[in-house]
């Protein structure tokens, strides 16, 4: 339920903000960008790290 409600929470947030204003909505969606961008780059270097054995684990 969380993986449904969590997307729908952040465009209605987005929505909303660019209801408020427009240059709101632009830099909320920016944030986001960002976030994602940071949670791909970490991602990609787990799985790197995997792949030439410099887990731990």
């Amino acid at each position: 339920m969380l993986l449904v409600t969590t997307p729908i929470g952040v465009v209605w947030g987005i929505v909303e903000a660019s209801r408020f204003h427009w240059w709101l909505g632009v830099l909320m969606t920016a944030l986001i960008g960002v976030i994602t961008a940071f949670i791909l780059m970490t991602v990609r270097r787990v799985r790197h790290d995997r792949a030439t054995g410099h887990s731990d684990g």
